[in-house]
């Protein structure tokens, strides 16, 4: 087994993917068909256990919109996610650190958002 990848990794395992992906069609259908395979073959790391990556092709679209996790609406928040509710700041968590879903965008004023990654805590 490999070495677990840390949320910084992951960040910038996301840049290294998106790019190669744009221009490399057989390394984009592996992000497509094997997430976890595509990440370890650019890192040489696993993803966390517990945690699905998915990739989404853009398909051309002007603004691909990754939704959310369906939540009850009636639910009061668990101590953790009021923790991730209070804790602000003025940059996002992302890869892998906050377990919700999100979108990657390279150049969302040019109307190119090319691929939307979704981290889910099991």
């Amino acid at each position: 087994m490999n070495q677990v990848i840390t949320s910084l990794e992951a960040e910038q395992a996301i840049e290294q993917i998106v790019k190669r992906a744009q221009t490399d069609s057989q390394f984009r259908q592996l992000c497509l068909d094997n997430p976890n395979r595509a990440v370890q073959g650019v890192t040489g790391k696993d993803i966390p256990e517990g945690f699905t990556l998915r990739f989404v092709d853009n398909q051309n679209a002007d603004l691909t919109v990754v939704l959310p996790d369906l939540v009850d609406g009636n639910a009061e928040l668990s101590n953790a996610e009021l923790e991730q509710v209070a804790g602000g700041g003025d940059k996002p968590n992302c890869a892998a650190s906050c377990g919700v879903s999100c979108g990657y965008s390279d150049d969302l004023k040019g109307g190119n958002l090319d691929i939307g990654i979704t981290f889910t805590k099991k």
